[in-house]
């Protein structure tokens, strides 16, 4: 029976190593130590393994809820724990390899990373399958491409134990170091087994191998891990280099490398080439005042993410410089050395860093997108980021968009709520013109700028924003309406910015709009009562529509009866002041007398200026003074428009005066001048032509009356009644405005329309003098005669011959002279009907190739008999062919 030193898992372990190779013990030492390592590798999960697997999966979601500083501040503290532990069981269980899942971003690591280093030799291989005590160095080298594989053989043909062997050995073996650690504590100190190679034997310089340049020197990969941190901080290190030409990180020429740990230092290289980006960023920003608080909340955001890199990269210095080797001398009487190290590795740090390099990758993508962009383009640059199907990427721009957000936020909040801008480096989307004066401030004062309104709003959002504070700053200083926003909005004001950047960011359309909409419905609602209670807007609208639009109808007449005698004058020879008495003359003897005194002592009459040969008819208009609160509506522009169409419709409204006066000369003249048969055909002329250019002037009158002022009016009227703001009204104004002048022909398209129909109104006024002369001597024939033959009678009652043969004779001279002028007479009025036919006709023309339907139909209506399409080709087209033609044209 063997003895208890016989029976030990050290003295079979040690027999069975020189039976295989067929040496004596002090030959085999180093081979002895291997298979002791390799025993005590079982994969079989330990009580220490679990431990470690959950305190790296503890670590795994404090980095994943952002919580880094917590993280390193856990593996610190979990280090302390079991350096303070004095047993063999953590002893042991730190020299072991750990698996595959012990590593805290295994499940994060891309499969496509291409991590296989080429084979070492066997000192190598030892000194890579080192770990770390705790913290981020607990991962090993080989846990990136799975679970740690078996040791390979020593010798062709050599098999690997059972795990039930690799259990006992270890438990028998431990049992022997426990004991010897409560006799002595180990000592630091290097291992000098030519088996286990210490961390400072890794960290030396080796000589070069065979094969190496000459000259060069190998660099090791610890001191390679020294560079990579300071590389990590934008330092360059003894063997890394930026290189200013390639913009890059690179390896000295000079330094013996293997073509894996290169390309491994170069991609962990990039980290730092990312830090020093986004870092020159900042540090440019931050000192430039003209950025903006959008843009320095930008730069605070990207300092945050630093500060957690930094976090990271003083636990890696600690584990680089506070972990220093631990080696443990535990000699049993076979004389067995134990050593274990820990220490950082490449592919550790290129697994500790792949999250961080995602996250500064994007930190680096969004400095370049938003170069040369400041205020609300900055926010919508990052928000353009947002647009990920990676969660983690989002939520980071996410949280970035919430701090730089704050500021457009705190901006949009002052400024709804307030109506106050404070935006000295012009940021908001809203901008402000101080140049412009009061009377213009809903106009002109207040703009949006495109280029600053945030991808996240709408521009539907964006001017409700506009609408808001403009009112606000409308009602104060224009309406001198004082009544704090407070009491207008009834929505209480948010005291949580932040919380309102998540609601801005989870529910657009929900608790953001709902804020914005109750603000601009409040805001316009009490804009509006204030225009309409205090300011009688619509009230103003009417009387406009009444005066300058000729509403009134027995006002603009009798202003016509008693302007008659002034007008008829040269346009020089006329003074405001008598028009303006025959102005509030037509006023009392009028309806318009009921209106409102506000509304009638804002009526007047205002001169056109002179040009060489106008009348009193040519310069004459009626004006309608605003001010206040409802020159925002009737501009200066809108106000001319007012005066263009007035004038327009001032002649219209003449033309139909001047042919009611020839329609009543007609009628008394044809009783009067019965006594002269021979001027029947004229009178007859005088007649056709004048009911032509009735018809004509009636059709025109009904146009413009009802299917341009009426319906466009209607139009407007119910627009203004459900408009929602102050905007709805200006524009619903406008657009009548221009409806009306659009068909109306006064606008530019139309110009050749009204040069034909001032040539109709010209012919009008032609017919009228030249009736007027006809009936004039005509008259004055009649009563030539009349008194001839008074004078006749006069002498027949005295007993006197009634003429003379020379009386006679000249009686009947003249006669024939008023006899022969007739033809002339008829003569021109010819000429005048067949001049006013071709206007007409011209006119037609024009009409049937408008674009406008109301206008083809004008014409349809001006020739219903068909009188002018007999005497023009151009007319006998059907009307829908000519909307086709017009339409082609």
């Amino acid at each position: 029976m063997a003895t208890p030193d016989q029976k030990s898992p050290n003295v079979l372990l040690q027999s069975l190593c020189c039976r295989i190779l067929g040496r004596s013990e002090a030959d085999v030492a180093q081979q002895f130590q291997y298979a002791v390592r390799v025993i005590g590798s079982n994969f079989a999960p330990t009580v220490e393994r679990d431990e470690f697997l959950v305190a790296e999966k503890i670590k795994k979601e404090l980095t994943r809820q952002r919580r880094e500083a917590d993280a390193a501040l856990f593996s610190e503290l979990h280090r302390k724990l079991h350096s303070q532990v004095s047993n063999y069981a953590t002893l042991f269980a730190q020299a072991l390899p750990r698996d595959a899942h012990s590593t805290p971003y295994y499940y994060a690591r891309p499969q496509t990373l291409p991590l296989n280093y080429q084979e070492r030799s066997a000192p190598s291989a030892q000194s890579s399958g080192s770990l770390g005590s705790s913290g981020i160095s607990s991962i090993g080298v080989h846990t990136l491409n799975g679970p740690t594989p078996p040791p390979p053989s020593l010798l062709p043909g050599q098999s690997h134990l059972g795990p039930g062997t690799g259990d006992c050995l270890r438990q028998q073996l431990g049992a022997r170091l426990a004991w010897t650690l409560t006799a002595s504590q180990p000592s630091l100190q290097t291992t000098t087994s030519k088996g286990v190679p210490s961390a400072a034997s890794r960290s030396m310089t080796r000589p070069r191998r065979d094969g190496d340049a000459g000259g060069a020197v190998e660099v090791t990969e610890a001191a390679l891990v020294r560079d990579i941190l300071y590389v990590f901080q934008g330092i360059d290190g003894r063997n890394i280099k930026m290189s200013s030409a390639d913009n890059c990180y690179k390896v000295e020429g000079k330094a013996n490398l293997n073509k894996s740990l290169r390309d491994t230092a170069m991609r962990l290289a990039e980290l730092g080439w990312l830090h020093n980006k986004i870092r020159k960023y900042t540090d440019q920003r931050s000192l430039d005042r003209s950025f903006g608080l959008v843009g320095q909340s930008f730069c605070a955001a990207l300092h945050q993410e630093l500060k957690e890199y930094y976090r990271l990269l003083s636990v890696l210095h600690s584990q680089a410089l506070f972990a220093p080797v631990l080696q443990l001398q535990l000699e049993d009487d076979q004389g067995v050395n134990l050593g274990f190290e820990s220490s950082l590795t490449l592919r550790r740090l290129l697994v500790w860093t792949y999250d961080p390099k995602i996250r500064l990758k994007t930190l680096a993508a969004l400095v370049d997108h938003c170069q040369g962009r400041k205020g609300g383009e900055l926010a919508s640059a990052v928000h353009a980021y947002t647009k990920t199907g990676d969660p983690s990427m989002r939520s980071l721009v996410q949280h970035i968009l919430s701090l730089v957000s704050h500021p457009v936020l705190s901006f949009l909040y002052r400024w709804i709520y307030d109506g106050e801008l404070e935006d000295t480096h012009h940021e908001f989307f809203v901008a402000s013109d101080p140049t412009v004066k009061t009377d213009r401030l809903w106009h002109d004062k207040y703009t949006l700028r495109t280029s600053m309104i945030p991808s996240f709003m709408t521009m539907d959002q964006s001017r409700k924003v506009l609408l808001i504070g403009k009112s606000i700053n409308f009602l104060h200083q224009v309406c001198h309406d004082q009544t704090p926003p407070t009491k207008m909005i009834a929505v209480p004001r948010s005291a949580e910015p932040l919380q309102d950047a998540a609601d801005l960011f989870t529910d657009l359309e929900n608790a953001f709009q709902g804020k914005i909409d109750a603000a601009y419905f409040e805001t316009s609602k009490y804009l509006l009562d204030v225009l309409n209670r205090k300011y009688s807007l619509l009230d103003h609208m009417q009387a406009v529509r009444r005066y300058l639009l000729l509403g009134q109808g027995d006002f603009i007449r009798h202003l016509m009866d008693l302007l008659k005698p002034e007008l008829a004058r040269p346009a020089t020879t006329l003074y405001q002041h008598n028009l303006t008495g025959i102005l509030e003359t037509a006023v009392r003897a009028t309806n318009a007398q009921f209106d409102s005194p506000e509304i009638l002592k804002r009526l007047d009459v205002r001169l056109l200026e002179v040009s060489p040969g106008d009348t009193g008819w040519d310069v004459f208009s009626l004006d309608y003074h605003v001010d206040g609160p409802i020159a925002t509506v009737f501009t200066r522009e809108c106000m001319s428009h007012y005066l263009r169409v007035f004038n327009f419709l001032w002649r219209a409204k003449r033309m139909e005066y001047i042919l009611t006066d020839i329609r009543k000369g007609h009628m008394c003249n044809a009783k009067l001048l019965r006594s002269l048969p021979e001027f029947s055909g004229v009178l007859h002329h005088c007649h056709i032509l004048a009911s032509e250019m009735v018809h004509f002037i009636h059709q025109m009158q009904y146009y413009i009356t009802f299917e341009v002022l009426e319906c466009s009016w209607d139009e407007l009227w119910n627009q203004v009644q459900q408009a929602q703001d102050l905007d709805h009204i200006i524009a619903a104004h406008e657009a009548f405005l221009g409806t009306v002048i659009s068909r109306c022909l006064l606008d530019s398209d139309s110009r050749a329309l009204l040069n034909q129909l001032r040539a109709v109104f010209d012919q009008i006024i032609e017919l009228q003098s030249t009736q007027d002369a006809i009936c004039r001597a005509a008259l004055e024939e009649l009563q030539r005669r009349l008194q001839f033959e008074d004078k006749k009678k006069q002498r027949e009652a005295e007993g006197q011959w009634g003429v003379t043969a020379a009386e006679e004779e000249q009686e009947n001279q003249r006669i024939r002279e008023f006899r022969e002028s007739i033809p002339k007479m008829c003569s021109q009025l010819r000429i005048l009907t067949h001049f006013y036919q071709g206007v007409v006709q011209q006119f037609l023309v024009l009409l049937t190739t408008s674009s406008d339907e109301s206008l083809r139909f004008l014409s349809f209506r001006l020739d219903f008999n068909e009188h002018y399409r007999a005497r023009e080709p151009r007319l006998r087209v059907s009307l829908g062919a000519r909307g086709r033609r017009s339409s082609h044209t």
